[in-house]
């Protein structure tokens, strides 16, 4: 029976058009119904989120080349096809996707009163909108889906955010992702008229010159640069963040930035390895300075939201030093951070908003001693500060480990400072989490003290097993990933 299911439901159709099913559907009913309307965006997140890791079963490790291709005669004159596939590497950030949005509604369930059916709709077609990123293997619609990723999320910002300062900071957001995306479409044209298609596996087996590899590698990084984010375009991050509502901040730290290191596995470093290895100093040089530069901003911050984003920037910036160390252990150890980037972050921020959900206040300087009056959250919050500083046992160490090794034998200097940002990375989160849950009670700040209801409970229990099953037993991540990163070491020419 379960191999009749994964023959009907193994492709990759059903996962993208259902939640675009979803959020089609809450249009037909009126606003004033509004819990129809959450329970058909739930039920179309968690149905997609059960059909995500259906391909898992039939996943053949053994093999680098995409599985479950569908393809879609689009633009046949162009020779431009709606190319769908899965590998190693895209597999798990399928999963990752699947699994945030359903918590994003539940997040929603009672704060999104206002516009209630124009949440989920949004909701739903970023989800779709990611999914078809991680399975697209056509580069001029993987610039497409990317480039629209930020509408649904410029209007969740714009219309649910917290404060005034909400619409400046949906429109930087907007902005950086747009602008930056417009030299990637230049490289894609570039591609478009040397091949004369935009098939990924001919311009994967297409030699470009060493001056045009040049030229699409920083057209590339331009767009992928923005999206991870990476010093000096990291500004709209912590902006977003701050002004986003909880769920917001939950999806955006959950899977916008790894659209931007997915994006460098993809395409940049497989489609111009020569280019790649002329720019990896350049790439050490910034992932070092953010790395020590966030970590250090961290420490000075007064917003618990943006002392979560600044951490994101310094963790993503470990990750791309990992995805250019030309070995196996540096790109293989990048992927399992971001995965568990997408679970520990996405969590803090949830810790955040149950926090704001009671004292409507962020600034650390009115928090203390919460461990005598809320003993649940500090104990969740205790677990997800453990992850944040990669201690042995948690889903971000069995990655950045291994990052470490693999700089270290590239260069010894960048490895180091590496680490260097790791114990700042300890030091702010222990720092954070010490000003919050410890001291003495604040009475003249906060006055209202509940600790997380059950719902909230509920919440993070699939954040908490996800981390320590990763941490704990991480070996299915390795056996499914292996074969692509070895594939993509031996493309690259890093030997």
């Amino acid at each position: 029976m379960l191999e009749h299911f994964c023959e009907c439901y193994s492709d990759l159709s059903g996962p993208i058009l259902c939640p675009v099913l979803g959020s089609i559907t809450p249009l037909f009913i009126p606003n004033s119904r509004i819990r129809p309307i959450r329970l058909i965006g739930l039920c179309a997140s968690l149905i997609t989120f059960l059909y995500s890791p259906v391909p898992r079963i039939q996943f053949d490790p053994s093999t680098a080349k995409s599985q479950f291709v569908e393809s879609l005669r689009w633009l046949p004159y162009e020779n431009i096809n709606l190319d769908l596939g899965i590998d190693g590497i895209s597999l798990f950030f399928v999963i990752l996707t699947t699994f945030l949005i359903p918590i994003c509604i539940l997040v929603g369930w009672s704060g999104m009163r206002s516009y209630g059916k124009e949440y989920i709709t949004a909701s739903l077609i970023r989800e779709f909108l990611m999914i078809a990123v991680f399975r697209m293997l056509d580069p001029l619609l993987f610039y497409v889906f990317p480039e629209s990723v930020p509408i649904p999320m410029f209007i969740i910002i714009g219309v649910w955010g917290s404060r005034q300062r909400k619409i400046k900071a949906a429109y930087q957001f907007f902005l950086y992702t747009l602008l930056g995306s417009v030299f990637m479409l230049l490289a894609i044209l570039l591609i478009l008229l040397q091949t004369g298609t935009t098939d990924l596996q001919i311009s994967l087996t297409t030699e470009f010159s060493e001056r045009r590899q040049i030229f699409l590698w920083i057209a590339s990084f331009a767009s992928f640069a923005v999206k991870v984010p990476m010093v000096p375009v990291h500004i709209w991050l912590p902006e977003a963040h701050v002004e986003a509502p909880t769920a917001g901040s939950v999806i955006l730290a959950g899977i916008p930035s790894k659209l931007g290191t997915h994006g460098f596995l993809r395409f940049s470093i497989p489609m111009f390895p020569e280019a790649t290895l002329c720019s990896t100093p350049f790439i050490y040089t910034l992932s070092a300075i953010a790395i020590i530069y966030t970590s250090l901003t961290t420490s000075r911050q007064i917003d618990l939201k943006k002392i979560i984003a600044y951490s994101s920037v310094a963790h993503m910036n470990l990750v791309t030093i990992g995805m250019f160390s030309p070995n196996i252990q540096g790109i293989g150890g990048s992927i399992p951070p971001m995965l568990s980037h997408g679970l520990v972050s996405s969590a803090l921020f949830l810790c955040v908003g149950v926090l704001y959900d009671r004292h409507k206040t962020r600034l650390v300087r009115y928090y203390g001693g919460l461990v005598s009056t809320m003993p649940n959250l500090p104990t969740i919050f205790f677990s997800f500060t453990l992850a944040n500083m990669s201690s042995p046992g948690t889903s971000s160490f069995i990655g950045e480990f291994p990052i470490l090794v693999g700089a270290f034998q590239r260069n010894s200097l960048v490895a180091t400072l590496a680490a260097l940002g790791m114990i700042l990375g300890a030091a702010y989160s222990l720092w954070l989490y010490n000003r919050v849950v410890s001291g003495n009670l604040k009475p003249d700040f906060l006055h209202k003290f509940s600790d997380s209801n059950g719902r909230e409970v509920s919440i993070f229990i699939p954040f908490i097993f996800g981390v320590v099953r990763m941490g704990v037993h991480p070996k299915v991540f390795p056996d499914c990933m292996h074969t692509s990163v070895s594939n993509l070491v031996q493309h690259g020419k890093f030997h």
